[in-house]
């Protein structure tokens, strides 16, 4: 009897180590050598963005998957219910808000860049050719459509009064020279073609996903490094927030490979802001 005791008290350990091991896995510091990570971006410009962390990760065993959504309505949730492990699309601004209007439990990883939100047309050479009255395309995501407003608002197009949040709304337009036509922010480019549409705000890494070249933007919006309200983030679930293979992740894309892929092929559209304090 007591050798069937001894042998059904070592095959329970035995059981209670394979199960702590299994457990471990799942931790926050599963990501291990050979594991996939699912990040989750916005655009066809993040493929190219991302490749040199792709390819330097690889040599290390870890293998990034980008995983692409057609809005920015599904990263973060796509984040939080866990199908991804971590996602680059948003600024602060977004993250805060879609953050606290869902009670999503996710953090913030790391700051990466500023994507240029600038005015296109094909019509006119300058804000101040675009006729009263004159439609402009701008997203309508709460925080690209506030910042979209700040940016006309610099052009001379509208005005805006004080306003509390940390984006400006529509009921903050005193007055405007122009009306604003809202649409998804993933789409506003292709309004620059539109013969009814004068003008279009649109985000830097959907402008670059058509190759356009900053140049030929009609207005610049001027960066502040120091407002970090539209400096990019790459955020993980708050219980992955210490995972060394996800900080690892981040790391190794705000280097200088990536810096140099901004000032060679994107000038004008990302601006880096790892280094800004």
């Amino acid at each position: 009897m007591k050798k069937r005791i001894t042998k059904k008290c070592i095959a329970l350990a035995l059981l209670f180590t394979l199960l702590a091991s299994a457990l471990a896995g799942c931790g926050p510091d599963a990501a291990e050598e050979g594991s996939v990570i699912k990040l989750g971006v916005t655009g066809a410009v993040y493929e190219e963005l991302w490749k040199p962390t792709v390819d330097a990760l690889a040599e290390e065993g870890i293998t990034l998957e980008l995983v692409q959504f057609s809005d920015f309505a599904l990263p973060n949730n796509a984040l939080n219910s866990g199908d991804i492990q971590m996602n680059a699309f948003q600024h602060h601004a977004y993250f805060d808000n879609d953050k606290s209007t869902h009670d999503y439990d996710i953090t913030v990883l790391c700051d990466t860049f500023v994507i240029a939100m600038n005015l296109f047309s094909k019509h006119y050479a300058s804000p101040a050719d675009i006729p009263e009255g004159g439609k402009v395309a701008v997203p309508n995501d709460a925080t690209n459509y506030g910042r979209a407003l700040l940016l006309l608002e610099d052009a001379g197009l509208l005005t805006l009064g004080e306003y509390e949040s940390s984006t400006p709304t529509t009921a903050d337009i005193t007055a405007s020279k122009v009306e604003l036509v809202e649409v998804n922010a993933s789409m506003t480019y292709q309004y620059v073609d539109d013969s009814e549409i004068a003008a279009a705000v649109v985000n830097g890494n959907y402008a670059a996903s058509y190759g356009v070249d900053p140049s030929t933007a009609i207005y610049y919006e001027e960066v502040d490094l120091s407002d970090k309200s539209f400096v990019c983030v790459v955020a993980v679930k708050t219980a992955d927030a210490d995972n060394e293979t996800y900080k690892k992740v981040a790391e190794t894309f705000c280097s200088d490979a990536t810096k140099q892929l901004f000032d060679e092929k994107y000038k004008g559209f990302f601006i880096p802001a790892w280094d800004a304090e």
